[in-house]
């Protein structure tokens, strides 16, 4: 049975939103410095994201290590990182990256996510239902990113094997 409990960002959100003020992470960043990146740390961002959209992993990890040199507290940046890392079969290094992500932003969506179906791939179940459980806590009302790791921990279960829905 899935508990429910507000968490505090979401008393954060609703108070920015009553004050007219977008909520934190509403700019595509889990950044939580304060600071707004440089032009270049924007530009090698919106470029890496590009790159990740057309599985050009290669062009990706150099933008992605720029857009964190330039942001170093840019959470989804290092999601990213991970997730091109998986992609190109470097399992350790992308568990170095998720990691990295979950550091700055413990209930980060993605990263959780993503970090518990390389489990599944790399056969650690119970690192897979820890991440599950992590995301259950930081998905109040639900979520895609804790559907998608449930479903890939059940099949997991059944099969022996990793299958995502998502086509990863």
């Amino acid at each position: 049975m899935k508990r429910f409990a507000l968490p505090g960002m979401f008393f954060a959100a609703l108070i920015a939103f009553s004050l007219g003020a977008p909520p934190a992470g509403a700019m595509g960043s889990s950044s939580s410095s304060g600071s707004t990146p440089s032009s270049s740390a924007s530009e090698a961002w919106s470029q890496a994201k590009k790159a990740i959209a057309a599985k050009d992993y290669d062009t990706a990890v150099p933008l992605l290590k720029q857009a964190v040199i330039d942001d170093p507290k840019n959470a989804d940046a290092y999601n990213y990182l991970g997730y091109a890392h998986a992609r190109q079969g470097k399992n350790e290094e992308a568990i170095g990256y998720y990691k990295q992500a979950l550091a700055i932003d413990p209930e980060h969506k993605g990263a959780n996510e993503y970090l518990g179906e390389l489990y599944l791939r790399m056969g650690n179940l119970d690192a897979a239902r820890e991440r599950l459980a992590v995301l259950d806590k930081a998905c109040f009302f639900g979520c895609t990113e804790y559907d998608a790791l449930k479903a890939a921990v059940k099949t997991y279960k059944q099969t022996g094997k990793f299958s995502s829905s998502k086509g990863l």
